[in-house]
């Protein structure tokens, strides 16, 4: 199932979107729970957050109640960035046991915010694997059909808080292990994740990529339109 720049978004297996984001909220608690405190402390590819953090916001953001975010969006001007990285490090400051116990207790969690639909938590849940397993030196290798899944969700569904407007403005995505492309223009090319963590502005995995197109997305992610996602 190739994707191109007519651009149309495949109809979504909800069930198997659900499915594959528990599987990776899993696995995410089986990596915190075999982490050092050296380890969790590591900066993440997500700015101002180590990995803990990361791994605290994947599980507030699977909790069942809303009421501490909300509370932190009213604290901060209804910032949902500041709310969101507030919760993050409030939940960051649980022992690790428990971040790992929200996680797998709550990891079939079927929360779709607003207009991102289920593949928005699913996107949100390879991108920041990814944001703690590179600095860790540990591979990152999410199952294909789930990055494609999230390719078509940043490039041609409505990605609200992952791919700012323009940043893949003018450009072609290629996924060359999933049979996968989008858009027209100068082609960024490599494994689908590495596509992925680059749309979603993670310019350290830029030296995954490449093409006539990488030193276009690298200005936009160097010049200020390539704020990271929460």
């Amino acid at each position: 199932m190739a994707s191109n720049g007519a651009g149309t978004l495949a109809r979504v297996d909800t069930e198997a979107v659900f499915a594959a984001s528990a599987r990776h909220r899993r696995a995410v608690a089986d990596l915190l729970e075999s982490l050092d405190e050296d380890q969790l402390a590591v900066p993440s590819l997500c700015a101002g957050w180590d990995v803990r953090t990361v791994a605290a916001h994947l599980a507030s953001a699977i909790a069942p109640s809303n009421r501490a975010f909300m509370g932190a969006v009213l604290r901060h001007g209804g910032n949902l960035h500041h709310a969101i990285d507030a919760v993050a490090r409030k939940t960051a400051r649980l022992p690790v046991a428990d971040i790992v116990e929200i996680l797998r207790r709550h990891a079939d969690s079927r929360f779709t915010p607003p207009v991102t639909g289920p593949r928005g938590p699913l996107t949100d849940v390879l991108v920041h694997t990814g944001d703690m397993r590179i600095p860790l030196g540990l591979s990152h290798n999410p199952v294909g059909a789930h990055v494609r899944a999230a390719l078509d969700f940043v490039s041609m569904g409505r990605p609200v808080g992952f791919v700012p407007r323009g940043r893949l403005a003018g450009l072609q995505l290629v996924a060359e292990d999933l049979d996968w492309r989008w858009g027209a223009g100068p082609d960024v090319c490599g494994r689908g994740i590495d596509v992925l963590m680059v749309a979603c502005g993670r310019a350290s995995v830029l030296p995954q990529v490449h093409g006539p197109g990488v030193e276009t997305v690298s200005a936009r992610l160097n010049g200020g339109r390539g704020a990271r996602h929460r």
